[in-house]
């Protein structure tokens, strides 16, 4: 079974950039979905992208459309979350997660079809 670790998140100004790092032990994310999910203080975890495992689909979230960038590099067992121009409301914990090979019309937007979990990083934007 694969296991997922989140890093690079930390405190930065509106406006501001950080790229995530989802890295992979245990196995690598060859056959596997891979998105991102946050949840804020108070708030339901939410969607925000997503990768096919074949690396030719991605799916957005409308927040984060135009502003974040989800990528894959399998030989290094890492899928990246690139993060621009950065909000307060993008204020949360992020996390990585996983499923193997589902149907391709599965939803992707649904955090209950993904088997495997990262801690979390936290993410936090200041006005």
């Amino acid at each position: 079974q694969v296991q997922l670790v989140e890093s690079g998140g930390g405190l930065v100004q509106a406006g501001g950039s950080l790229r995530l790092s989802c890295a992979a032990s245990g196995g690598t994310f060859s056959g596997y979905d891979v998105g991102w999910f946050r949840q804020a203080p108070g708030k339901e975890r939410e969607f925000v992208c997503a990768i096919r495992w074949g690396g030719v689909y991605t799916y957005y979230a409308d927040s984060p459309k135009d502003r974040f960038a989800i990528s894959r590099d399998d030989a290094k067992s890492t899928v990246y979350l690139e993060m621009n121009n950065l909000r307060p409301e993008d204020t949360a914990v992020y996390y990585c997660a996983a499923r193997l090979r589902p149907s391709f019309y599965t939803d992707t937007a649904t955090a209950a079809t993904y088997d495997y979990w990262g801690p979390g990083t936290q993410v936090t934007v200041s006005s």
